[in-house]
């Protein structure tokens, strides 16, 4: 007997999606609560379906709300479902997927999908075939129902229907979707062409078997007039660039043509769609060659998709000139996460480099939209082509540019800047002989009238900043730095961000440079303080952590300490410890700290105390969250990585000075929780600021080694490469301050260092804090490390031959040359990479230049003489 809704039943379940459509808090809770009573009744969600399928008298708003909470229900209860229930659901189902309303047959596409991705493909064994099935009906309703349900479980399973678990479908699905590829329906040939390309990423096998067909019939509906299914052909041939290049090469020359008009779709959706193709395409070993004659069709095509449309000026706020005493909405400020601390070392002919595992945040002009549109997607299109066709690009750009950056219409000037800031990177070369007069438009554009032109030239500009640098400071820097500052307390909130932004770059550029204007700069920067709102105030952060980074000890001034630190220090006071504004407050203090070293010193005790409370706040609680899981929240580690990184630079900026405040907190047991944390970003942050307790206090680290080196032994894992890092970096600033009672340790992390320097594909500052850790394991114990050179000397001299002369590097390389002494068959294979890593010294300190031509010496002595260890000791 098929199952019958109670009459009285039926009429509570209409009531309660009454309700739950009313914008009153209190009725949605009582909804809550009601539908939570009726989840216990396994019958309940036949009523949903009920409604969903059968109650036609009802509005369509209303039933398609019965098959989402029914849809909710399967997610979260599924399992629980009786088995008549969840039979009775799924025939529904399929009956009724050509329902005459397209919200109704969408609803139950959804349902459908949710339930097969609950493991019910494999035990719903007639739905594939029952849905393939009713896509040859006559009733379009019912094809268009049974196509959408396919769609989305194309889009949810793809893999699990490429696989043997089911018996392969796609090998009957993929011919029959290609059969629809010519239905008179648009919306029918739309669905077809998206279930295909759910396929196309995985390169699933009976696609590739069927890959021609598929191309040409792509091509067939290339002019069609249905806009989705125009989107749809774009987004496919994007793909198939990606994984089937080979197929599309004989026909590149049509596709590109196609491509250069779709790019100009009059539907944006599709010129989007269109436009990535190009982004694809730049990354192909074959650009160059099959762009470079279309280059003078695709540039302006680019360039012009680069203006903002209405709808974007409209979102933006683009008529909206002042907004600096508008308090932001909480939703605007994006969450931040802390990057924890990576130790570096410093390079030939740079700074020290971030490790090659931190992407650093590619810059964006306009991040409030953070939607990926056409504007953006042209301007990364022109980015790549010019890191492609480099200087190649600009005659087809020059002539057009000119036009742009002096249009009397705001949005094609604004247009213009873009462009030139897109093509910074890869046309650098190409554009230095027009700079010295671009630079002072650029400039000159700070000043116009509306923000979004003057938020789109700070952006531009800051990707100058470089060759703005290398000329004289007067010409440009100067000039660039008194209009940014301007533009820093400009009344738009967007502009203020922009300038903010640029503003940190041209610092990172700039370096000792600006010393002489730090006062202007500084003065500017504070007004900022009582000037911005909460969204700014944290670039605000970001700008003046960079300059200290940037400046260094040249901050430790009375005149500049008591202009900075009086502001920094009231938002301190006034955050609480919960309030995540600390982590970027905390990582400026960082900087800070770092620069002004004996300077800070009237402010390190409560800062210091502060992050220790912090710490031992996040530990507590972890531990109550380990224990009582269902009582307490865990907590946001966050706060711990920002602390325990603020240490490191109090401890580094102090040195010794910090020696009282360790001396009166319980610090290192609290380390030692930390090294041993889940979070890997934890343990990261705690080697650090270990290595730079051990260079500031060691007295007060030294009781603690014996605990701490099985520890560090642990984590010399190459599968976190920035914790592997940091903690090889700590054993050899401990292995200096140990000396020769670093022997009983060295078994335990001698064999893993070794590995790691000669693991393939391991990133350079690894390997670099993994040679001169080895070398000066060496220094201190050469007798137990020597025996070991064969096995790492090459990838150790490769390592170090591009480092700059400093202390890590001195202890290493004099940890070699004894070394040597005491194996000195050990480097016989391999002499020719310590003559050139020996190379790489500009300028050593005299006694480490003796025993390097004492090791040389002996290597030339024909036969050689015994007592090397003797001369160079």
């Amino acid at each position: 007997m098929e199952w019958q809704p109670d009459e009285q039943g039926l009429q509570q379940v209409l009531q309660l999606l009454k309700d739950s459509q009313s914008p009153d808090t209190a009725t949605q809770r009582a909804v809550q609560e009601k539908l939570e009573q009726l989840n216990q009744f396994p019958d309940f969600n036949n009523y949903l379906i009920f409604v969903l399928t059968s109650l036609k008298s009802e509005d369509e708003p209303t039933r398609s709300l019965s098959g989402l909470i029914l849809k909710n229900n399967v997610k979260a209860h599924y399992q629980n479902f009786p088995p008549t229930v969840a039979d009775f659901i799924k025939r529904e189902c399929l009956n009724n997927i050509g329902d005459p309303s397209p919200l109704i047959r969408a609803t139950i596409g959804i349902l459908i999908t949710t339930i097969a991705s609950k493991g019910e493909l494999q035990t719903w064994p007639e739905l594939l075939p029952q849905l393939c099935n009713l896509l040859n009906s006559e009733d379009y309703n019912t094809c268009e129902g049974s196509f959408g349900a396919l769609q989305k479980i194309c889009e949810d399973s793809s893999e699990l229907l490429d696989s043997d678990a089911l018996n392969r479908p796609l090998n009957i699905m993929i011919p029959k979707f290609l059969q629809f590829f010519k239905h008179c329906s648009p919306k029918i040939r739309s669905h077809a062409i998206a279930c295909v390309n759910q396929f196309i990423i995985g390169r699933a096998q009976a696609l590739m078997d069927n890959i021609d067909t598929f191309i040409e019939s792509l091509f067939a509906l290339a002019g069609d007039e249905d806009s989705e299914v125009r989107k749809n052909v774009c987004r496919a041939l994007v793909m198939l660039l990606e994984v089937r290049i080979d197929r599309l090469i004989p026909h590149m020359h049509s596709i590109i043509q196609y491509m250069l008009q779709r790019t100009q779709d009059p539907d944006e959706n599709v010129a989007l769609e269109a436009c990535e193709f190009w982004l694809t395409l730049a990354e192909q070993p074959i650009c160059k060659e099959a762009l470079s004659g279309h280059l003078v069709q695709l540039i302006p095509i680019l360039v012009n998709g680069m203006k903002y449309s209405e709808i974007d000026i409209i979102l933006l706020k683009g008529d909206v000139e002042e907004d600096e005493t508008i308090p932001d909405s909480e939703q605007d400020i994006k969450p931040r996460f802390h990057k924890s601390r990576t130790v570096t070392l410093q390079h030939e002919g740079g700074e020290g480099e971030e490790g090659e595992d931190i992407d650093e945040d590619e810059d964006d002009d306009d991040d409030t939209l953070s939607d990926w549109n056409l504007r953006k997607c042209s301007a990364a299109a022109l980015d790549v082509l010019a890191n492609v066709f480099r200087e190649e690009l600009l005659p087809h750009l020059l002539p057009l540019l000119k036009g742009l950056l002096f249009h009397p219409d705001w949005v094609i000037k604004e247009s213009g800047i873009l462009v030139l800031g897109a093509i910074a990177e890869g046309c650098m070369q190409g554009m230095v002989p027009y700079l010295p007069e671009l630079i002072p438009h650029l400039i000159q554009c700070l000043c116009d009238k509306k923000a979004l032109v003057r938020s789109i030239a700070c952006w531009t500009l800051s990707r100058y900043a470089h060759w703005v640098v290398s000329q004289p400071p007067d010409a440009h820097l100067k000039p660039l730095m008194t209009e940014l500052l301007k533009r820093i307390l400009d009344g738009n909130k967007r502009v203020q961000e922009a300038a903010c932004s640029a503003f940190a770059t041209l610092e990172e550029e700039a370096c000792t440079e600006l010393v002489p204007y730090l006062s202007f700069i500084l003065d500017t920067l504070v007004f900022a303080f009582g000037k911005y709102q909460h969204k700014n105030l944290l670039i605000l952060y970001d700008a003046i952590g960079t300059l200290a980074d940037s400046v260094g000890h040249h901050l430790n001034q009375p005149e500049y300490i008591q202009k900075l630190m009086p502001p920094l220090i009231a938002k301190w006071n006034e955050l609480k410890d919960e309030d995540k504004d600390l982590f970027p407050l905390l990582e400026c203090l960082s900087s800070v700290a770092t620069a002004l070293q004996s300077g800070f010193l009237p402010y390190c005790e409560p800062v210091y105390q502060r992050c220790v409370t912090l710490v031992q706040k996040t530990l507590a609680q972890a531990m109550m969250y380990s224990q009582q899981p269902d009582q307490y929240e865990a907590p946001d580690k966050d706060f711990m990585i920002v602390a325990l990184d603020l240490l490191s630079g109090l401890a580094e900026g102090l040195g010794g000075h910090v020696d009282t405040l360790v001396a009166r907190s319980n610090i290192m047991t609290l380390l030692f929780q930390c090294m041993q944390d889940t979070m890997p970003e934890v343990r990261q942050s705690s080697f650090a600021l270990l290595g730079d307790l051990t260079k500031a206090c060691f007295p007060h680290v030294k009781p603690c080694i014996a605990e701490f080196m099985p520890i560090l032994g642990t984590n010399l894992n190459p599968e976190f490469i920035s914790v592997c890092n940091n903690a090889t970096w700590a054993i050899g600033e401990i292995c200096m301050q140990m000396g020769v009672e670093m022997q009983p340790y060295i078994a335990m992390v001698l064999n893993q260092l070794v590995e790691i320097i000669n693991r393939p594909n391991t990133p350079k500052t690894l390997l670099e804090n993994t040679a001169i850790t080895i070398g000066r394991l060496g220094y201190v114990c050469p007798q137990e490390v020597a025996p070991m050179l064969p096995q790492f000397i090459r990838p150790w001299c490769t390592s170090l031959r591009n480092i700059r002369d400093n202390e890590e590097k001195d202890s290493a390389f004099r940890g070699i040359c004894i070394m040597i002494g005491v194996n000195p068959g050990g480097v016989v294979q391999d002499f020719i990479f310590f003559c050139d890593a020996v190379a790489s010294w500009v300028n050593p300190k005299d006694d480490l230049r003796d025993m390097f031509y004492k090791v040389r010496v002996w290597f030339q002595a024909s036969p050689p003489s015994t007592h090397l260890l003797a001369s160079l000791l």
